[in-house]
């Protein structure tokens, strides 16, 4: 039995990657020996962990809601490279603008909030696979990997637009690994993975106190996860090895939970 987890010299995109957690995605490809290109709004942290991850990768700036931007960075991958084999939909996030406290209710969250939210999330998601799958349509092969949430199995309190847009971007999974497979080639994959609680720059004065202490949020979540701690980039790079790899060959249309037991268990 032949089982395989070689991206040699694959192409590799990663929108978002100059993020903390993107960042450790794009190490651990570039260590697999893949070739990265480091897509990021900001340029300079994404030319920084290109020139730190060698192999030929390189980093574009790139605003994932603008078609043109995209278009650009894909001209510059093909360029560069000549294909693309994976695309790694990694831009996202959330908005304190969006999100309820005691001070702004549901009833007041501005609508360019909630929107700016939808769209870089799900849009961001959206406009890339239109544009690098593209490329791997012409090829009739390539992996899609798109990044979702726990808050798309069941919404958060506070962050209705976030755990709306990942919703999206769990459906928009399945609809694209069908419609790749079906219109395309079933050598073209779609799939997702949903981390669970991971402390980053936007959630951290959520989860954690500056003293290093336990919000009552952060409790709260660590005593609805069974393995009792929030997870490290590490924890999300085997998953995504696996499913870039020929040794998810046949899995399309999936969305991986990475959470430490957060969406098995009821609470009691």
């Amino acid at each position: 039995m032949n089982i395989s987890f070689d991206i040699q010299g694959k192409i590799a995109v990663v929108t978002g990657g100059a993020g903390v957690l993107c960042a450790a995605m794009c190490r651990a490809l570039a260590a697999a020996g893949a070739k990265v290109a480091v897509l990021d709004l900001r340029l300079e942290p994404a030319q920084a962990l290109a020139a730190e991850l060698g192999n030929g990768s390189i980093g574009l700036a790139c605003d994932v809601l603008n078609r043109a931007s995209v278009e650009a960075a894909a001209q510059t991958v093909i360029q560069t490279f000549g294909r693309v084999d994976i695309l790694i939909n990694g831009a996202g996030g959330n908005k304190p603008q969006a999100t309820t406290n005691p001070q702004q209710s549901f009833f007041d969250l501005p609508a360019e909030a909630l929107r700016w939210v939808f769209d870089l999330n799900l849009m961001g998601t959206i406009l890339p696979s239109q544009i690098f799958g593209k490329y791997m349509a012409e090829q009739k092969e390539g992996v899609i990997l798109n990044i979702s949430s726990m808050n798309a199995f069941r919404p958060l309190t506070r962050i209705p637009a976030y755990s709306a847009a990942k919703a999206g971007v769990s459906n928009f999974t399945q609809w694209l690994a069908v419609h790749m497979a079906q219109e395309y080639s079933p050598n073209i994959r779609v799939n997702a993975i949903a981390p669970g609680f991971f402390i980053g720059e936007q959630n951290r004065a959520l989860l954690m106190n500056e003293d290093g202490s336990l919000t009552p949020r952060g409790r709260q979540i660590l005593a609805h996860t069974p393995m009792g701690r929030f997870g490290s980039p590490e924890d999300l790079l085997g998953a995504t090895l696996w499913l870039v790899s020929p040794a998810s060959a046949f899995v399309t249309g999936v969305v991986i939970p990475v959470d430490g037991g957060f969406a098995a268990f009821s609470g009691v």
